[in-house]
């Protein structure tokens, strides 16, 4: 085959590839990249139980797991060992979280949870096109994109490549992680992310004894940090010790602990987000 040839055929597979993604695109309503400035924040955890505050809510959910090196959701949910399959018609199939909820993560691709994945750029890049395009999504109401920490190559790349409706920032109240939070909003504008707005994660901890409210990380921070940045602030994530037990045991926290105030929270800020779309 020629050179010329060659050339003419890796464009083909590319735009028959880019429609594959825009068709699944079609098919999803909203799309909410859910990113920060730094890694430590609870990203994941917050991705994770929003989704399933939306599910609870009977909202079509899918969540992207495109954290590659770091892939988290899988274990959070509790489907770690399940495996995503090959349909009749050719496509993927996403994992079923439960009802409402599917899942597509790196992890489900390891044959041992310890591997570490040593891929460059444009693999990885690969991988997260095959996981729109070649995935069987089907129709949904939302689809939350778990994205690297960061705002260098790679979040760069997965906000080119999944053009969001909307994108959320998570922060923690202290300074240091705030002035990442800002990095992250400032990144999202210059793409022209619309920023639904940011949401203060580990916001103290209630004494399981006393009862009385321990400002750990400070509090406040990401509120104030909104205001200045004249973003929207969707709330305060307190600190629950059951929402590190729940995600080790890949269990639900917004349904095992509804009536505590992390769970609360994200109830209110998943209204939010759906008033604000």
């Amino acid at each position: 085959m020629s050179q010329e040839n060659s050339k003419k055929e890796q464009e083909k597979k590319m735009k028959e590839d880019q429609e594959k993604v825009t068709k699944t695109l079609s098919k999803i309503k909203n799309r909410l990249l859910v990113f920060s400035g730094k890694g430590g924040v609870g990203k994941s955890t917050v991705a994770g139980n929003l989704g399933l505050a939306f599910a609870r809510k009977g909202k079509k959910v899918g969540i992207l797991d495109v954290d590659i090196h770091g892939p988290n959701l899988a274990k959070i949910l509790g489907v770690e060992k399940e495996r995503m399959k090959s349909s009749k018609e050719g496509k993927i199939e996403a994992v079923q979280v439960r009802k409402n909820l599917k899942l597509v993560s790196m992890s489900f691709l390891l044959q041992q949870p310890n591997l570490p994945v040593i891929w460059r750029g444009p693999m990885k890049m690969k991988a997260i096109q095959q996981f729109l395009g070649d995935v069987n999504w089907g129709d949904l109401d939302w689809l939350i994109i778990d994205s690297p920490p960061g705002t260098g190559d790679e979040p760069l790349s997965v906000a080119q490549l999944i053009p969001a409706t909307g994108a959320l920032v998570v922060t923690t109240p202290q300074e240091v992680s705030l002035m990442d939070s800002r990095k992250a909003v400032a990144f999202g504008q210059k793409l022209n992310l619309r920023i639904i707005g940011i949401i203060e994660n580990m916001s103290g901890l209630v004494c399981p004894h006393c009862g009385k409210k321990i400002d750990l990380f400070k509090e406040g921070g990401g509120e104030k940090a909104a205001k200045e940045m004249n973003i929207p602030f969707l709330g305060s994530i307190p600190l629950h010790p059951r929402i590190v037990s729940l995600g080790d045991e890949g269990k639900s926290f917004v349904d095992t602990e509804p009536d505590s105030e992390a769970a609360k929270a994200f109830m209110k800020i998943a209204d939010s987000i759906v008033e604000k779309t």
